[in-house]
């Protein structure tokens, strides 16, 4: 097994092209954030059984994350490379647990891009049906023989999209990302800006209808509402200014997500009755109930158009980290070549896609969502835990430098809370997560810990 660290540098030679700034930044993490989270999110039954009070599950959710940012960003500015919580794992605690963080991370990853997708599926799917447009059962939805169904071919469809998009040149490839998260911020304003003249208090109450252990129910489900944050550490090598703004870009997307997913749960349970809001599209359901039929029509096709944003920053970040992980060996080396025409990893993009094609068209929803929710908290976990560390070995961050204040205390704060969340999940997900462990063991130990750079140095 090898422990051995890298490094900490940030002058070596870099094969990508550097033309991000902040604004793409943010962007890039709006963009992976705020997707099925605000347009899907109130709608999920065990969510919403938190009633208006779901309002305080995001707020406990914004805390865990926020906790988790606050190291995310320290680390980005200090080790300013690509494979973000991966690089900075290999940085302090060695190849095994970075290894493993990286898994984690193409988990989370992978199973995003390809669950997204098969959410959008289901929109565009409902969109078509408005129209009388119906495709066969069979191609509607991932295998499940005793619905009748077996391939998702919309979602597919799109993944190949996403592949084929992220493969060009960085700045070309966010560009759509960022034309379709002002699509999303309209979509937002509108609904607050006529929501909000049909709340009714009298929905607020009781506010917590079923006690507080549905708030933290809800709060262990909305927290993936948040995830994305992660995927402005992964363009650190693909940014003019890394060390100032990868921080803020982490800090700048947590913060307006927060804001937005807040305003827009009060609003939506301040118009319709909770018990009323279970529904697939609660924003478009929402402007329908408030006698709003065209606007909710509009949310809709927003809707429709803006989760590819999340496809989008999902796949670039996933593709980005193949591409550092085959860089040190663990992974084959054909991952780390470089198009010479749009300096991006094209091979790690393909890769990327072909597995997420795979996910998307052939399983269903809840599937694919079980394992993103642990794998997501153990890696943050262990990024909360790497700042006491990298505190130890390598003292605090330089002046200019972002630092995350009052340590050890909130790098422990944050573990604590991604171990409280980790235990509102059922026994079906550890067992997902369990399988996953030994997957991950098998990879390293038949292939990575053999071609690894360091353990061949």
């Amino acid at each position: 097994m090898n422990f051995r660290k890298k490094e900490i540098e940030t002058g070596y030679a870099n094969d990508l092209k550097r033309n991000l700034q902040l604004k793409d930044l943010i962007m890039l993490g709006i963009g992976a954030i705020i997707g099925t989270g605000i347009f899907v999110i109130t709608g999920v039954p065990d969510a919403n059984h938190a009633g208006p009070a779901l309002t305080l599950s995001f707020v406990l959710a914004a805390v865990v994350v926020g906790l988790s940012g606050l190291c995310f960003a320290e680390f980005s500015a200090r080790i300013p490379v690509i494979g973000g919580p991966y690089a900075y794992m290999y940085v302090v605690f060695g190849e095994f647990a970075a290894w493993f963080t990286g898994w984690f991370l193409i988990c989370e990853f992978l199973l995003a891009v390809s669950s997204v997708a098969s959410g959008w599926s289901g929109y565009m799917q409902g969109f078509l049906g408005s129209w009388g447009i119906h495709l066969p059962k069979g191609l509607t939805a991932g295998y499940n023989a005793a619905n009748g169904t077996y391939i998702d071919l919309i979602a597919a469809l799109v993944i190949v999209f996403i592949t084929f998009w992220v493969s060009q040149e960085a700045k070309k490839a966010l560009r759509l990302n960022n034309a379709m998260v002002w699509v999303k911020f309209f979509i937002i304003i509108l609904f607050i800006a006529v929501g909000i003249f049909y709340i009714k208090p009298n929905n607020w109450t009781p506010f917590m209808p079923n006690g507080a252990s549905s708030v933290f129910r809800g709060s262990s489900l909305v927290f993936f509402a948040f995830l994305g944050f992660d995927s402005v550490a992964m363009a650190a090598e693909e940014v003019k200014n890394p060390q100032k703004d990868v921080p803020k870009g982490i800090i700048g997307s947590i913060g307006i997500a927060t804001i937005l997913y807040i305003i827009v749960t009060l609003i939506s349970t301040g118009v319709v009755p909770f018990a009323k809001l279970q529904v697939s599209d609660p924003m478009a359901f929402v402007m329908r109930y408030a006698g709003h039929g065209f606007l909710g029509s509009v949310i809709s096709v927003g809707a429709i158009l803006t989760l590819l944003t999340v496809t989008i920053s999902m796949m670039y970040s996933l593709a980005r980290l193949l591409y550092a992980i085959s860089k040190d060996g663990l992974l084959p080396k054909q991952m780390q070549k470089i198009d010479q025409k749009t300096r991006t990893p094209k091979n790690a993009t393909f890769v990327a896609g072909a597995f997420a094609l795979f996910f998307a068209a052939a399983f269903p929803l809840q599937i694919l969502a079980e394992l993103t929710n642990i794998a997501a908290l153990v890696y943050l976990m262990m990024v909360s835990g790497g700042i006491l560390k990298l505190r130890k070995e390598f003292g605090k961050p330089e002046k200019g430098q972002f630092a995350v204040p009052f340590v050890p205390l909130l790098p422990i704060l944050s573990v604590l809370a991604c171990i409280f969340l980790i235990a509102q999940f059922s026994v079906t997900t550890y067992l997902v997560f369990a399988v996953t462990l030994v997957l991950g063991l098998a990879i390293y130990f038949f292939y990575g810990y053999r071609n690894s750079k360091m353990n061949n140095e």
